[in-house]
C-alpha cells in the first residue's frame, strides 16, 4: 500500500516537472509585457502561500529512532499544563490575599471608632442628639487654646 501511494506521487511529479518544462519553452515565445506580469503574479502566488508546518523528524526516521526520544505528537502533558495553569492559580492567591487583608483592615477600623465611642466621656445617646454636631465643630477650637 505504501509503495503505491510513493507511486503514484512519483508519477504526479513527473507530470508536473512536464508541465512545467512545456511552460518554460513556450515562455521565451511570449512578449516582454506579458512575461512581466506573469512574473509579478508568480511573486504574489507564492508571497501568500502558506508556510509549510517544519517537521521536527521525517515520517521515515521515527520507526528508526524508536521509543528513545517519546511520542512527538502527544500535546500538552501534565507538567506542561500545570505550568500553564501557575500563573492563573498565583493570581488567584493574590486577589484572596488582598480581599483577606482589606477586609481585615476594614474590621479594625470599625473595631477601633467602636472602642472610641465606648470609652469615651459621652454617652451613646449624646451623638444622636442634634447639637452634637455644634459642639464638635467648636471643641477642637476650644481645646486647641485650653491646651
Amino acid at each position: 500500500m505504501k509503495s503505491h501511494a510513493i507511486s503514484n506521487i512519483h508519477r504526479i511529479d513527473q507530470v508536473g516537472q512536464a508541465i512545467a518544462r512545456q511552460l518554460n519553452e513556450h515562455a521565451i515565445d511570449l512578449p516582454h509585457d506579458i512575461s512581466e506580469r506573469l512574473r509579478v503574479a508568480r511573486i504574489q502566488a507564492v508571497s501568500m502561500r502558506k508556510p509549510e508546518p517544519v517537521r521536527i523528524l521525517a515520517p521515515q526516521l521515527v520507526p528508526a529512532i524508536g521509543t528513545s526520544i517519546g511520542n512527538l505528537d502527544e500535546g500538552l502533558s501534565l507538567w506542561s499544563r500545570l505550568a500553564s495553569a501557575l500563573p492563573l492559580v498565583a493570581l488567584l492567591f493574590g486577589l484572596a490575599t488582598i480581599h483577606i487583608f482589606q477586609n481585615e483592615f476594614r474590621a479594625n477600623e470599625i473595631a477601633q471608632v467602636d472602642a472610641e465611642l465606648l470609652t469615651d466621656d459621652l454617652p451613646p445617646s449624646a451623638y444622636t442628639d442634634p447639637g452634637f454636631l455644634i459642639f464638635l465643630k467648636s471643641t477642637p477650637a476650644e481645646s486647641k487654646g485650653s491646651d
